[in-house]
């Protein structure tokens, strides 16, 4: 604690607060019932405001800024409805685990429980999507709040906090002191533990890894690829989380989540020894918890997570490790390699070769060939450039044509959630302004957070928006083609023309009907200097890679 004791606001001590604990960027839409802190930020430069268009989509920035630093994001938003609009970047935010902060102003202490003007109990309303959700209604405790908060998001598997600020909390006056700069913590594996889990996989004729989760770093991303090359143990990557593993690595093994490759699918049934570092295995990950068998897999599985609560929370290991993926993979990777089998060696280059199968380009019908843009966007960009995506059918293809090279290069929800893909683009323009971001959108995920391309032209974040409109959400029709066949109802949608509505906000226009017009198209938008736009028209026919919807309806015939 420091010795001052000169009066300050309880919004003065709660921006003192924030930039003691390295907060470099607040994402926010501007409300009345936190103008105090407003003010107070007014004379605190070091910390940059960024003010959005929606709370959804300033709560989605906030969410990738952190995902992209490992420190928790920082987003304000007003009483009711903006906090409403946030639960949206929440709920991404713990299904990700990634630390994020949200503070929300609040009605005033004196006018509690009246149904006040956009009055809410964000303790009742946030429960569900926080690691921790307060109301701190003494502007002498902001200073130990906050530590809590940033110990909260951060500890064990990192999440969301929301803390409620009473509007006359954050004008009373105070002399309290300020709080040090929380310290992370992080939990390391036992000796015996890591010694076993190598033993486990050494001892086994088809071991297999599978990565995921938060509180990764490059380090030890290229740990992992050293021992598994050391090792002959493929690798796979958890829903979303493609870029823990460069996929051009000889024991990549390609990834689980939306239309994943069969073969691997069932190369991970048939593995003997399964090691799981970070990832929770949801449903996503395990083809609807259909994988690996619950509760207690055929595998020997050893699962290494940082919060103790995840293991064996759904499948009982054989061996569990309490422990953060870097201090484990550390640990690991330091051992010495046993002597390794022809066939296991043979089977790791097996697993790659089956995955630069499934990567390879597929022909549908028509002048558009989806697969072939996504190649020449991996060739066009560096292998530092970050791609975001949202929702949608269109994921799919993204997840199983591009290949990603290096640690967080991919920001893309776990959760599920449309109208992502956009604001994470610019919080990545925001955050890393040398690097290319490429923002890939559905028509229907794109209309979800559009309106944050004016985010982008005021900041100059100059990213590039591919948007995939087929005219339908097509995820849904998927569905509804499968399950009700002909009877298409809801999926239908009249878009704008994107390519002027990127043009009125300013930023720079294209649409691509064939696949020979993209490249030069997509040139463009990158020497533009402004945010560009892509449409790419593509048939409301064609569902997936291998799915149309006249194929769906003569499945069910």
């Amino acid at each position: 604690m420091t010795n001052d004791s000169k009066s300050r606001s309880g919004a003065e001590v709660l921006i003192d607060a924030l930039k003691i604990n390295s907060v470099e960027r607040i994402f926010c839409i501007p409300g009345e019932s936190y103008l105090a802190a407003l003010d107070a930020l007014f004379d605190r430069s070091e910390i940059d405001l960024v003010v959005c268009r929606n709370e959804g989509g300033a709560a989605y920035m906030t969410e990738a800024d952190g995902k992209l630093t490992g420190r928790p994001g920082v987003c304000f938003v007003t009483r009711g409805p903006g906090a409403t609009n946030a639960s949206g970047g929440l709920h991404v935010a713990l299904q990700d685990s990634t630390p994020m902060i949200l503070l929300i102003g609040q009605i005033a202490r004196k006018d509690v429980d009246r149904e006040a003007f956009q009055e809410i109990d964000y303790r009742r309303m946030f429960s569900e999507v926080t690691k921790w959700v307060a109301q701190i209604d003494d502007a002498d405790r902001i200073p130990e709040y906050l530590n809590r908060a940033f110990a909260v998001a951060t500890s064990g598997r990192p999440g969301p906090v929301a803390l409620a600020l009473p509007e006359d909390m954050l004008t009373d006056s105070t002399a309290v002191a300020d709080a040090g700069r929380w310290q992370p913590v992080s939990s390391s594996p036992g000796t015996a533990d890591v010694i076993r889990a190598a033993s486990l996989l050494s001892d086994a004729e088809r071991p297999f890894i599978i990565v995921g989760g938060s509180g990764w770093n490059d380090e030890t991303r290229q740990r992992l690829q050293t021992f598994a090359e050391a090792n002959a143990i493929p690798v796979a990557n958890s829903f979303r989380c493609q870029d823990f593993f460069d996929n051009e690595h000889g024991c990549y093994a390609g990834d689980l989540g939306i239309g994943p490759n069969p073969v691997l699918q069932q190369r991970i049934r048939e593995a003997d020894c399964l090691l799981v570092i970070g990832a929770r295995l949801g449903e996503m990950t395990t083809a609807g918890f259909s994988l690996i068998d619950i509760p207690s897999p055929r595998q020997q599985m050893i699962h290494v997570h940082a919060g103790a609560e995840e293991l064996g929370h759904v499948y009982r290991p054989e061996l569990a490790i309490n422990a953060s993926s870097e201090n484990f993979v550390a640990m690991l990777a330091a051992l010495a390699p046993a002597p390794i089998s022809e066939d296991r060696r043979q089977r790791v280059k097996q697993a790659h070769q089956d995955y630069i199968d499934w990567n390879r380009s597929v022909s549908v019908d028509g002048p558009l060939q989806f697969s072939d843009i996504i190649h020449r966007v991996r060739e066009m960009t560096a292998d530092d450039a970050i791609i975001c995506n949202g929702a949608g059918n269109n994921t799919g293809w993204l997840h199983r044509f591009f290949r990603y090279r290096e640690y967080r290069t991919q920001l893309a929800p776990t959760s599920g959630t449309m109208g992502y893909g956009l604001p994470a683009a610019i919080a990545a323009k925001l955050r890393c302004p040398e690097r290319c971001v490429v923002a890939f959108t559905g028509d229907g995920d794109f209309m979800m957070n559009g309106q944050e391309l004016a985010t982008a032209m005021q900041y100059r974040a100059n990213i590039v928006v591919i948007v995939v409109n087929n005219g339908i959400y097509a995820t849904i029709r998927m569905h509804q083609e499968r399950e009700y066949p002909t009877r298409v109802i809801g999926t239908d949608m009249i878009n704008p023309d994107f390519v002027a509505l990127a043009e009125a906000h300013g930023a720079h226009g294209e649409m691509v009907g064939k696949t020979e017009d993209f490249e030069a198209a997509f040139e463009r938008c990158l020497s533009a200097n402004r945010p560009a736009l892509i449409e790419i028209r593509m048939d409301p026919e064609i569902l997936t890679p291998s799915a149309t919807v006249q194929s769906l309806r003569a499945a069910k015939d």
